[in-house]
C-alpha cells in the first residue's frame, strides 16, 4: 500500500485524444497543466500525478520543468513547489502509469475515466467518494487534454465517473480547474452545516 494509504492518484494523458474534428492526436503538455494539477494533487494529499505522452520530446520538457523545481535555485527558491512536483511521474502511456502505481497494492488498479459528456451507467462523486474509503483498493482518475479521451479509452475504463455540471449551457472546463473540482469533491474535508 502507498505510504500514508492514499489508493487516489490523477494521470493526464496527452494521447489519445480528440481534437476539435474528432481525430486522435497527441495534445501538447502546458506548464499550467502540470503546475497546477501537482499542486491539487499534493494539497489533497495524492502521492502520485501522472503526465502521460508518447511524445519523447514532450516528455523531456515536462522532466525540465519538474527537474527545476527539484535541484538546485528552484528547489531552494519556493520549497512548496518542490514538495508538489515530487510527486510528478512521467509515462509514456497509460499501461506504464498502471503499473508504476499497481507496484504499491496488491489489488489491481482500477481506472475511473471523466469527460464533459454524461455518458450511461456514471457513478457519481459520492459513489465515487464511497469507492475510496477501501483503503486497499488503489484507483487511478484519467483526465484528458485535447476535446476528451477517445470512446476507446472510455470503454477500457472500469468506471466513468459523471461530469462536473456548471448552472449554464457552456461546458468546457481547463482540465486542472475540472481537477481542482473532483479532488475536493473525492477527498475534500465537508464541514457539518450550520
Amino acid at each position: 500500500m502507498a505510504a500514508d494509504g492514499v489508493n487516489l492518484a490523477i494521470a493526464l494523458l496527452h494521447h489519445p485524444v480528440y481534437n476539435k474534428r474528432r481525430e486522435v492526436v497527441t495534445t501538447a503538455l502546458t506548464n499550467l497543466d502540470l503546475h497546477d494539477i501537482a499542486r491539487t494533487s499534493r494539497t489533497f494529499g495524492l502521492e502520485r500525478f501522472y503526465i502521460v505522452t508518447p511524445s519523447a520530446e514532450q516528455r523531456n520538457l515536462a522532466e525540465r520543468i519538474t527537474g527545476h523545481w527539484q535541484e538546485g535555485w528552484g528547489a531552494e527558491y519556493n520549497p512548496d513547489r518542490h514538495e508538489a512536483l515530487s510527486i510528478v511521474r512521467i509515462c509514456t502511456d497509460l499501461e506504464a502509469a498502471v503499473n508504476d502505481l499497481q507496484a504499491s497494492f496488491a489489488k489491481p488498479i482500477k481506472t475511473i475515466i471523466t469527460g464533459a459528456a454524461l455518458r450511461p451507467e456514471s457513478i457519481t462523486f459520492p459513489v465515487f467518494r464511497q469507492m475510496l474509503s477501501e483503503a486497499d483498493q488503489p484507483h487511478l482518475l484519467l483526465l484528458g487534454t485535447g476535446w476528451g479521451l477517445t470512446d476507446e479509452c472510455f470503454a477500457a475504463a472500469d468506471h466513468v465517473l459523471e461530469p462536473i455540471a456548471g448552472a449554464g449551457s457552456y461546458n468546457h472546463l481547463p482540465v486542472r480547474s475540472a481537477a481542482a473540482i473532483m479532488l475536493d469533491r473525492l477527498r475534500g474535508i465537508r464541514q457539518e452545516a450550520l
